[in-house]
């Protein structure tokens, strides 16, 4: 049973700013989901996972886009 009232929670373990943590620092912000007692075990499980897929889909697309910005400087600034 939870006895505590949604103004007792402490501010890091509102959904805001799980929220707002996932999105600045990504997986980094997995400790704050875990320690949250207000979500269970299932739903903890699933958003870690979620996360992790998105961080990894992330990757590669920064990854990609880094691949094509050196492309472009090399047409821009290679010999000519």
């Amino acid at each position: 049973m939870n006895d505590q009232t949604p103004a007792s929670i402490s501010w890091y373990f509102k959904t805001s700013i799980l929220i707002l943590a996932v999105l600045v620092i990504g997986p980094f912000a997995l400790p704050l989901l875990w320690l949250n007692p207000r979500y269970t075990m299932l739903a903890k499980v699933i958003w870690t996972i979620l996360i992790i897929i998105a961080t990894y889909f992330l990757t590669i697309a920064m990854i990609e886009s880094i691949k094509t910005i050196l492309e472009y400087y090399k047409l821009a600034f290679g010999p000519q």
